[in-house]
């Protein structure tokens, strides 16, 4: 059965249809009218080999502040319906990724239960037209939607892109490996029986 998902989110702030396939090649098409998170989301696709595809109409007139969030609120979806009851995932996934001079950390639990712990200080407020605050709004909403348990730990850096690229690149990885089919496990990876 494939791990696919497809989910639309219209509101009165934005319009947005994201694909996401959890056993692809890394093939990503993105437009979402904001250049760095299309730079973000390609290559967390790519890293890990996720198949995504996002068109996103906003009010970016404003800010990006409701693009971003509600994109993370719909790939937080998307991503809880292609794992369906979890039944064979290791459930745990764990990436540190250097960029240059930075090297950041994440571990994840896809446990049912949202939690996001984000211990990245962030030196500058923007990286180009992109407020960099909104990097803990998308985690924030992707964890909050997709219930997982997410940590994400800067462990040096000084360049705000390199951070922030090294952040998304970790996680990306880290959640390929949580969310992998290991045929050794049966149901699901926990003692209750339930994830």
């Amino acid at each position: 059965m494939p791990r696919t998902a497809v989910v639309e989110r219209v509101t009165k702030e934005t319009r947005i249809r994201l694909s996401l396939g959890l056993d692809g090649t890394g093939d990503s098409k993105i437009c979402t009218s904001v250049p760095f998170l299309d730079h973000m989301l390609d290559l967390f696709s790519r890293h890990g080999l996720f198949d995504l595809q996002v068109e996103a109409q906003g009010d970016i007139d404003i800010d990006f502040h409701h693009t971003v969030e509600d994109i993370g609120i719909v790939l937080g979806e998307a991503l809880k319906r292609a794992l369906g009851d979890k039944a064979g995932i290791r459930r745990y996934g764990h990436a540190t990724v250097p960029m240059d001079e930075t090297l950041a950390t994440v571990t994840i639990d896809l446990s049912g239960r949202p939690y996001l712990c984000f211990n990245v200080p962030l030196p500058k407020v923007k990286i180009g037209e992109f407020d960099v605050e909104l990097v803990r709004e998308f985690f924030q909403a992707v964890t909050n939607t997709a219930c997982l348990n997410l940590h994400l730990n800067l462990v040096y850096g000084e360049n705000t892109h390199h951070i922030v690229e090294a952040c998304f690149k970790a996680f990306a990885r880290a959640l390929d490996e949580a969310t992998e089919l290991d045929p050794r496990i049966s149901g699901v990876m926990s003692t209750k029986g339930a994830l």
